[in-house]
């Protein structure tokens, strides 16, 4: 049979993903990707450690960081994407710049990480109190309040499991409790960490529950991967990825107005990378 009349494939172009060695949601990251997008992912060497900041520190070393982005390399993605949360912000701001320094060095493409895409998600939303919800154990999920009071945001309430594995068999219902308990009358958006923590269901129904934005690890990862390539993140009625769904909330009074951007960083801050 000929099938020449086909033409295709239709090129494509690629989003490199380094993700944890337990990371489990592949399928959840695709969710987010238009057809003519392809995700490459690799994963980081596998360590005997539970999650902890020991082990966002060991998943994000520099020298990980660079054969990983050099395995990428093979397929030609033009950007990369560190999908990991605590991973990134367990070195503070500094930490999280220094990464994105460290892939762009190795690959020579336009690199970031999750934390870094949620502060772009934020200033986009113009959301400077957040209420969280992590799986995290209480110091991995303080770690992560520190990281956005360094970015000038506010942290208004607070819900987390605790877990230190398997994060990827927690149930929507789990989620959606953790948000009612987290989310109080005065923030300006819910996150959700933890790129191992299925969301990408929820939030709408999260959304159009708690009548403010609502944005996930894996979410932020890939809205601000493909805004790099300058096309958009699919997804069914989500805020940030479509302004129209903004419309149904007013922006918060004393909160970011979007492209305000975040307060500048202290420079010279020390980060553990």
């Amino acid at each position: 049979m000929d099938v020449s009349f086909l033409g295709g494939p239709q090129p494509q172009r690629g989003v490199g993903v380094v993700a944890p060695f337990d990371f489990a949601l592949d399928r959840e990251l695709w969710r987010w990707v238009p057809d003519e997008i392809s995700l490459h992912l690799t994963r980081t060497p596998f360590v005997p450690v539970e999650v902890s900041l020991d082990l966002a520190r060991l998943v994000s070393e520099h020298e990980t960081l660079d054969e990983a982005v050099r395995a990428l390399g093979a397929a030609e993605p033009e950007v990369l994407a560190y999908a990991c949360t605590s991973g990134s912000f367990v070195g503070g701001i500094a930490g999280e710049r220094a990464m994105c320094a460290a892939m762009r060095r190795s690959g020579e493409r336009p690199s970031l990480t999750t934390s870094g895409a949620l502060l772009e998600a934020l200033e986009e939303l113009g959301a400077r109190r957040v209420a969280l919800v992590t799986p995290y154990t209480q110091s991995v999920t303080e770690s992560l309040e520190e990281y956005l009071a360094q970015a000038g945001a506010v942290v208004t309430g607070r819900a987390y499991l605790g877990l230190t594995r398997h994060i990827w068999k927690v149930p929507y219902r789990d989620v959606a409790e953790m948000a009612r308990d987290a989310v109080g009358g005065t923030a300006d958006a819910l996150f959700i960490s933890c790129t191992n923590l299925p969301t990408y269901d929820v939030i709408p129904q999260l959304e159009a529950e708690l009548r403010i934005p609502v944005i996930s690890a894996n979410q932020v990862t890939m809205w601000a991967a493909l805004r790099r390539l300058g096309t958009r993140a699919v997804g069914p009625y989500q805020a940030l990825l479509d302004p129209a769904a903004r419309r149904q909330w007013p922006l918060p009074d004393e909160g970011l107005r979007p492209g305000q951007g975040l307060p500048e960083l202290p420079e010279g801050q020390e980060g553990w990378a």
